[in-house]
């Protein structure tokens, strides 16, 4: 592929994902009243059981992807991902529509392991988190746009029509893998799937400290992030009482990370993913402080909600592809592996705790505001941990 293409080929994996989880944020208010949800926090599951398949289907296809290669996985994912949005929208229950949500995020697992290995089958370090950013400035236009097009799609049908249109994006990177994606793992470089070369993989990503720290990190900025969005329907919705205007504030706030992303594609081989990141932790916990300040004081707004929440979705927009790309460091010659031990503990500790703060809801945004802050500071004591007491310092890990 042209690099050009091939950054928006991984975009575009990434972004079957992405839709999963913001494409029916309009819908949850229909699909509650639908299938008789009477709990508004509970409509929060359709996210939450999506994000928890997703991390935990990123154990099985490292190993796979190691063993047969990266396009045959992606192949039999995506088609898994199409037939599980079809189930999705036949579901006649709450219980069935969340059985195929969580069938649906462990197909999409494959796209978040792929993406990472196949990315790193050819770069590394600053080279790599450059490609990443700029993958993910393409990739985080699709929260900006989701929530338009599943309102589009609301206007000219039930909300199970965009179940029908994942499907239908799925089956469209499906033909693009199909007839432009290489397989970019040799046959030489691959690894049989035994007990002792899982073991010895597991052992290595699971104790090496950059790796597992950095995963760790990215875990907890991750929940930040699924908190958000899982709650945002009811906070602008319920709270502010935007209506049709949840779309426009919702992509304020989605466009800046897309923002962190392209200032960090062009900044972070100059900088280092370690300046970068280590900074934007920093000024996360600085803003938390000031929102929640402002929240008890008694004068938060809109306007102040909508603009703390997109400074503090810049930083972590700061975060994300600099900890993978350090994470991914010492362990890249397990790529496939490694990514899909790190994507779950990624994902799963990102459900934990997009729960907590989702479920601590109570119609303030107060909830929100405390837990991005905790966010903050249980980051920067992991970094301080893994980087030996010190900030900013770039360095490469020992492998």
């Amino acid at each position: 592929m042209h690099p050009r293409e091939f950054v928006a080929f991984i975009a575009s994996v990434m972004a079957v994902n992405a839709l999963g989880v913001d494409l029916m944020l309009p819908a949850l208010a229909d699909i509650g009243r639908d299938l008789f949800v009477t709990e508004a926090n509970h409509r929060q599951w359709v996210v939450t059981v999506y994000v928890l398949g997703f991390g935990a289907g990123q154990l099985v296809y490292g190993p796979l992807a190691d063993r047969f290669g990266r396009k045959p996985v992606l192949i039999a994912t995506l088609a898994g991902f199409i037939a599980a949005s079809a189930f999705a929208a036949r579901s006649g229950t709450f219980e069935a529509l969340l059985g195929a949500r969580l069938l649906q995020g462990l197909m999409s697992a494959s796209s978040r392991v792929l993406a990472v290995a196949i990315v790193r089958d050819g770069a590394s370090g600053r080279q790599m988190a450059r490609t990443m950013s700029i993958a993910q400035m393409i990739f985080f236009l699709v929260p900006i746009l989701a929530p338009t097009i599943g309102q589009g799609l609301l206007a000219i049908g039930p909300w199970r029509f965009i179940f029908y249109a994942l499907g239908t994006f799925a089956a469209f990177v499906l033909a693009w893998t199909l007839l432009r994606l290489p397989e970019t793992l040799p046959v030489a470089a691959r690894l049989p799937i035994s007990i002792a070369n899982l073991r010895k993989s597991y052992t290595l990503t699971l104790t090496e400290r950059y790796s597992i720290g950095y995963a760790c990190a990215a875990s907890l900025t991750f929940g930040g992030i699924i908190a958000f969005v899982s709650s945002a329907q009811q906070i602008f919705v319920d709270e502010f009482g935007v209506g049709r205007r949840f779309s426009l504030l919702f992509a304020i706030c989605a466009f800046s990370m897309g923002l962190a992303s392209f200032a960090n594609s062009r900044l972070v081989e100059r900088l280092g993913t370690r300046l970068i990141s280590h900074s934007a932790v920093l000024a996360l916990i600085a803003l938390s402080v000031v929102h929640v300040l402002v929240i008890v004081a008694g004068w938060e707004s809109l306007v102040t909600y909508v603009a703390f929440q997109a400074l503090s979705m810049t930083c972590i927009g700061l975060c994300g592809s600099n900890f993978g790309a350090m994470a991914m460091e010492p362990v890249g010659h397990i790529a496939g592996t490694a990514s899909s031990i790190q994507g779950f503990i990624t994902s799963i500790g990102a459900v934990l705790v997009a729960s907590a703060i989702g479920q601590a809801y109570a119609g303030t945004t107060l909830p929100l505001a405390i837990g991005y802050l905790l966010i903050g500071l249980a980051v920067l004591g992991i970094v301080l941990v893994v980087e030996g007491g010190q900030l900013f310092r770039p360095r490469m890990a020992p492998r």
